[in-house]
């Protein structure tokens, strides 16, 4: 192998693609396990952010007895988990510190061949800034984790629902735009003379749609709606509570009203997934069968998992896999997106 820099540029999308994909994998991977972590309530369990000494877990009893001690000034602990045990706080440590290595090792998984690939010129002509933003973002996003898990260590014994949102949201628009990237140099490993797909009006509808559902999704999540009602399709006895207490202004029901939230989430579900089939006929007409078939299958497990984890009051199995489908739709609708702007542009 030659660590020698080439005279002139060496071009290598396929290579690229499948890092990309790669990198992708581990993102998926990230996001059900915040799923995890979210679920056991072990988000809070690390009370300190420290991006290189905190790669190393504890190993001593006197270093883990330092962390729960930490974690026993906050008030997730002095108002919910009082009188936790050592043991049971090593459980709940476990989902939170494997979340955060997973983060370390995306970054690097990212930031490491990108520099190889730079150094040995492999990275095709106009791609340089795209994959230095998906790097910037990636990092950024490890900053607003911190702002995510900052915001319930001193008043509150759970973290902001809307931070929650932005951090995930992050998640699943790195999640995309690496699919996008690595679709554009697939097609360039194929073609040498393609150019990059462009995102047609009706494919950025679509994914507008489905960001807005992940988003209440987001807000289920976090303001854990989920358990308000664990009843379908009505909520309770009635399709909406008549006794729901009410936000003022009203707008602010769509964000921190956990009933409205579960309400417009469970129902726009279906504008969502009608979106998204459009989008899977869309790829059809254009001669792409799978898109259309992977987007349907989706659509519908998802609608499943989601009344599945309403009738099992939250089961930590059926919630997480709800969030993982989440992440697929996120790949699918990207690629389907692609496909049109391929077939378009």
């Amino acid at each position: 192998m030659s660590f020698a820099r080439p005279a002139t540029p060496a071009p290598q999308p396929a290579k690229l693609a499948r890092w990309l994909a790669c990198v992708a994998a581990l993102v998926f991977m990230i996001v059900v396990v915040g799923g995890v972590t979210r679920l056991t309530e072990s988000g809070l369990s690390i009370t300190e952010w420290k991006p290189i000494s905190g790669t190393i877990p504890p190993l001593t009893h006197e270093a883990w007895q330092a962390e729960f001690d930490a974690y026993k000034r906050i008030p997730e602990y002095q108002e919910i988990n009082r009188g936790m045990s050592l043991s049971e706080f090593k459980q709940i440590f476990f989902w939170e510190y494997i979340h955060r290595l997973l983060g370390r090792i995306i970054g690097l998984a990212f930031a490491l061949p990108m520099l190889w690939f730079w150094w040995k010129r492999a990275i095709p002509k106009g791609y340089g800034p795209r994959l230095t933003a998906l790097l910037a973002l990636g990092g950024f996003q490890g900053a607003i984790g911190w702002w995510m898990v900052s915001s319930g260590l001193v008043e509150r014994t759970d973290v902001s629902h809307i931070r929650l949102a932005v951090h995930l949201l992050t998640a699943f628009t790195i999640l995309g735009g690496l699919t996008w990237t690595g679709l554009d140099l697939a097609a360039l490993a194929r073609n040498p003379q393609a150019r990059p797909a462009r995102l047609t009006g009706f494919a950025a509808f679509a994914l507008t749609v489905l960001f807005l559902q992940l988003l209440l999704g987001a807000f289920t999540a976090g303001l854990n709606a989920g358990f308000a009602f664990s009843s379908w399709p009505k909520m309770g006895e009635e399709w909406f509570p008549a006794a729901t207490p009410m936000l003022d202004p009203w707008l602010r029901n769509l964000v921190d009203n956990p009933i409205v939230v579960q309400f417009v989430h469970r129902w726009f579900a279906w504008i969502t997934g009608a979106v998204l089939i459009v989008l899977g006929l869309r790829c059809r007409k254009a001669g792409m069968s799978a898109a259309m078939a992977n987007l349907t299958m989706l659509v519908v497990v998802q609608i499943a998992l989601g009344i599945a984890t309403l009738l099992t009051g939250v089961n930590i199995m059926v919630a997480t896999a709800h969030q993982a489908v989440g992440a697929l739709l996120v790949i699918s609708a990207t690629a389907a997106a692609f496909t049109l702007g391929r077939r378009t542009g």
